[in-house]
């Protein structure tokens, strides 16, 4: 059985790391989904070193664990004078590693609507990025909002990274009760159950959408 005593003994630590990671979850969200739609654009935009710097990113960031970018921010960053605190290091590194994700979804959407927009948008006198911003990403955006949305959940899964570089985060301040408690599964359950109290809504919002937008198409 749980020891509820330990939640209750040490629930506001639990609430601190709790609004800690949803601080970072969402700062990072906005900022992946921004990173994420600027380097889908580059990746199919018509100019090559646009492409080619896009298409690095992408194969570079996805391919290494967050834990490495994370380091870089909070112990290599320091090395040439730039000092950032363990929950800055951690929320950029997850925006960084969250958009070379997005990125994949949202070029995929822009590829899946038909070319002959980009051309009818071009001929009407609109500027190629104009017609993107206005014609092609809505539609691309809504295309893939499931998978943009699985992303996000996986965002807030992988800010438990932020535990290991001192992040203030759910991860952290279960470590801290741990510490003082000498008690190990009964801390971590309840960090996970408060991990579920973000996830489980997200997942049954990104179903709702996935359906909704099954039913309008």
């Amino acid at each position: 059985m749980l020891d509820f005593s330990i939640l209750i003994d040490n629930l506001d630590t639990y609430l601190e790391g709790f609004k800690n990671t949803v601080m970072s979850s969402i700062i990072a969200l906005i900022g992946s989904f921004i990173i994420g739609v600027i380097v889908a654009v580059m990746r199919i935009a018509p100019i090559k070193p646009l492409n080619w710097i896009g298409s690095v990113y992408v194969e570079f960031i996805r391919n290494i664990p967050l834990l490495i970018i994370a380091f870089f921010f909070y112990i290599g960053l320091p090395s040439i004078g730039v000092t950032l605190s363990g929950f800055v290091a951690g929320t950029i590194a997850l925006a960084i590693y969250t958009a070379s994700f997005i990125a994949e979804a949202i070029r995929a959407g822009i590829q899946s609507v038909p070319k002959g927009q980009m051309e009818a948008a071009r001929s009407s006198g609109l500027t190629y990025l104009q017609a993107m911003r206005v014609i092609i990403l809505p539609q691309a955006i809504k295309i893939v909002i499931p998978p943009i949305g699985n992303q996000f959940i996986n965002l807030v899964k992988n800010s438990a990274i932020l535990g290991m570089i001192a992040g203030l985060d759910l991860m952290y301040f279960g470590d801290l009760v741990s510490s003082h408690t000498f008690v190990t599964f009964d801390v971590y359950i309840f960090v996970a159950i408060f991990y579920l109290v973000l996830t489980i809504p997200l997942s049954l919002g990104v179903g709702y959408l996935e359906k909704r937008l099954a039913r309008s198409h």
